[in-house]
């Protein structure tokens, strides 16, 4: 926890001692030293206008020399916060301070440079009795009057380097893109999809018809079961052995079907009479588990089981009906 550095308006002090952190040190002298900081952070609470500036620098110099007895986490932390404080509120102060008032107006000066060098009429020019009086030679500058007048100020040639800006300057003009019509292609237009309420119902009609035709598979297996990656793959469709893990699923939710893991590891799947309340009252519980099944899995199942047919047979592809109108 290195030590803060004095304040150098402060006048000369002895360097501090850098702090080292104890946590054996007293409780009491720790007590103080949080009570003291405490006292300080509470001059914050009110309104920063109220504070002064010769408070906020007696407030900062006080929490300098109390930071030389932090020796604890707990003080050095309100060491920060009130150094954050004090932050804000110096912040405060300076954006309340109004130093552009008096800002050089450019506008103005370039007006009163171009009368001056007779640009146009002004009797409120300053007199110039120490110039001589210029001709007006057809509204052109007379910049020999100003360097004349610069010449009392500085004796040193002015450079282009020194110039702001470019002698003309020219209004860019936006670049005018035309942007190509998009024109729609209706052969590329489609039908939206209407799900009507019959859809839904077919949907789910047949998600119940395939859980049972996946039952009654499973059912005239043998009762020694059979291994999970070879009753659910169809070694030719990647999308149909998702579904059929999907339909599995609903059996092993309604405990119709029981998934074991065997010594080998090899996962099997049997079919079960379902539980009743009773089983549950005595003890039984449901268990959920989440599996991965990717295309990667999909392929490796089937290269490590070799499996070559499906159990559950190929289910003919659903037919999409589209509805609705045609929308440009």
């Amino acid at each position: 926890m290195p030590g803060r550095t004095a304040d150098p308006t402060a006048g000369p002090s002895k360097p501090q001692k850098e702090s080292i952190y104890d946590p054996d040190q007293n409780i009491e002298e720790r007590r103080d030293i949080r009570r003291k900081y405490r006292r300080e952070i509470e001059i914050f609470n009110g309104d920063p206008a109220d504070i002064s500036t010769e408070r906020l620098t007696e407030t900062v110099r006080r929490a300098d020399s109390l930071f030389s007895q932090v020796k604890g986490t707990s003080e050095a932390t309100l060491d920060s916060l009130l150094l954050v404080q004090a932050s804000q509120v110096g912040a405060a102060k300076a954006r309340a301070l109004k130093a552009g008032g008096g800002a050089f107006d450019v506008d103005e000066f370039i007006t009163r440079l171009v009368t001056f060098m007779g640009g146009r009429k002004d009797v409120n020019i300053g007199d110039d009795s120490d110039e001589e009086e210029e001709e007006d030679d057809g509204g052109m500058l007379n910049w020999d009057r100003i360097g004349r007048r610069a010449l009392a100020k500085s004796r040193r040639v002015p450079a282009m380097d020194f110039m702001l800006g470019p002698l003309s300057l020219e209004q860019k003009k936006r670049a005018q893109v035309k942007r190509a019509k998009l024109e729609k292609n209706k052969e590329d237009m489609r039908k939206p999809q209407e799900i009507r309420e019959e859809d839904i119902t077919r949907s789910e009609n047949e998600t119940t018809k395939n859980v049972q035709m996946v039952q009654k598979i499973l059912m005239d297996q043998d009762e020694g079961g059979i291994n999970l990656f070879r009753f659910i793959i169809n070694p030719n469709d990647f999308g149909q052995s998702v579904e059929n893990l999907f339909y599995l699923s609903f059996l092993i939710r309604d405990g119709k079907c029981a998934l074991e893991v065997t010594k080998e590891g090899e996962p099997m799947i049997f079919s079960c009479e379902a539980p009743d309340v009773k089983d549950y009252e005595n003890g039984l519980k449901k268990s959920q588990l989440v599996m991965e099944f990717d295309m990667a899995t999909w392929r490796r199942a089937i290269e490590v089981f070799n499996i070559t047919s499906t159990v559950i047979p190929q289910r003919p592809k659903a037919k999409t009906r589209l509805g609705g109108k045609w929308y440009g």
